[in-house]
């Protein structure tokens, strides 16, 4: 198949493929034409999917997808505003967490659908690693510790400011408050050359959490892990990540122990209007 293919039955003209494509690469020369591509728009093309999503008629394929490929948007399965609302704001940051392993079919699931999160020039550059074995996350644990107790003998002032005396004090006593006795972590990384990889893994690592939420499990983002491990030549190595590419974000990931019952206060934003 082509790049792009226009069902000539099928096809309205309503020009609403053109007015969607990010890329601009999508003409109708006048009312009642066809849809053309672009020339040189094979190379411009993004591949986002956008003509292939709002054709109410099904009538354009791209070489990538086809119609009856793409999973229609069910209005019954769409959450109100409210419901939304209610979703984004009881969320919680779960730090203590079951001696129970998720399913692995779950952990699939969840990136299957963080996936769908969006990336500048739809690149996604995301790729996952995925830290099944409780063992080995407390065992990049302990490397987190390790290196926070070297760094208190090795550079005292930025460890005061760091509080990492602190959080070695208490893992001594038996608290771990680096992966929060989690069984799973998930770690987005992404090439580094592209300047947007940052925000695109943050943002699939968003859309993780939020669907481990609605799945009933529980989530919380470690900056621990990811200060020390941009700094740990031997977490690094541990993870074994492509050399090109960086760590962006890691998430824990288990059953909460308990249930939350109330959404907490939050402050007041601070807004500026122009």
């Amino acid at each position: 198949m082509s790049v792009f293919v226009v069902d000539t039955e099928e096809c309205n003209s309503c020009g609403m493929c053109s007015a969607e494509c990010p890329a601009g690469v999508i003409f109708i020369a006048e009312r009642g034409a066809m849809p053309y591509l672009a020339p040189g728009g094979e190379w411009r093309c993004i591949n986002c999917g956008h003509c292939v999503a709002v054709c109410p008629r099904g009538a354009l394929s791209r070489g990538t997808m086809k119609p009856e490929e793409c999973v229609p948007i069910s209005k019954k399965l769409l959450p109100t505003a409210e419901q939304v609302e209610h979703f984004l704001k009881s969320r919680r940051s779960i730090r203590v967490y079951k001696e129970k392993p998720v399913k692995r079919e779950v952990l699939t699931r969840l990136i299957d659908i963080a996936r769908y999160a969006p990336s500048g020039a739809n690149v996604q550059p995301v790729q996952w690693l995925v830290i099944e074995d409780s063992k080995e996350v407390k065992r990049l644990g302990r490397m987190v510790i390790d290196w926070m107790r070297s760094m208190a003998g090795e550079a005292p002032g930025q460890a005061e400011t760091s509080q990492l005396k602190l959080i070695v004090a208490a893992w001594d006593l038996g608290m771990d408050v680096v992966m929060r006795g989690a069984p799973h972590l998930i770690v987005a990384h992404a090439h580094r050359g592209f300047g947007l990889s940052q925000v695109d893994c943050c943002i699939a690592l968003t859309y993780l959490e939020l669907a481990a939420y609605s799945l009933g499990l529980g989530a919380c983002w470690n900056g621990f892990f990811q200060m020390v491990a941009a700094a740990s030549p031997a977490i690094m190595e541990a993870l074994a990540l492509p050399e090109d590419h960086r760590l962006y974000g890691a998430m824990l990931v288990g059953h909460p122990k308990y249930r939350y019952r109330r959404i907490p206060l939050k402050k007041e934003p601070t807004i500026v209007w122009r």
